[in-house]
């Protein structure tokens, strides 16, 4: 492996970073935005909080799999954590009892993977813009 083909690999492993991290930033946001979807159209019930599942992808090479990168594997919804119930009556949602049943989305949990997403979108954008300061350098050194 040359070096251009490690500097291009290391890119290809901090793009697909970038990438993944933004899928967990949008589904927190969708998280967050139905924080109080008491229904789901279709379902009946009240939204229920999503999880992204990330994968390694592993390049082929003559020396066996290397690491090249990270993915999102799935979407999943969480079912680990039970809906809370309020009573509330007067809801459009309630049931016989008066009881909601709210969605299992903790606003603080969330905002606090919404830090660690966001921050680790940047340490990865720190590294695609160093992998490009390196290829200006070695493009300027082999003038």
């Amino acid at each position: 492996m040359t070096a251009i083909d490690k500097l291009f690999s290391g890119m290809r492993i901090a793009a697909s970073a970038l990438k993944a991290e933004r899928a967990r930033v949008d589904t927190i946001a969708k998280n967050i935005a139905n924080a109080r979807t008491t229904s789901v159209p279709g379902t009946g019930e009240a939204y229920r909080r999503e999880t992204l599942r990330f994968e390694p992808i592993f390049e082929k090479t003559v020396n066996g799999p290397r690491l090249g990168g990270v993915r999102v594997a799935g979407i999943q919804k969480d079912y680990s954590t039970p809906f809370q119930e309020v009573y509330d009556p007067g809801h459009p949602d309630a049931d016989a009892k008066g009881i909601v049943r709210m969605p299992n989305v903790n606003t603080m949990q969330e905002m606090a993977d919404l830090i660690t997403a966001v921050r680790s979108y940047e340490a990865n954008l720190k590294v695609q813009e160093n992998f490009e300061r390196m290829a200006d350098r070695a493009l300027r050194l082999a003038e």
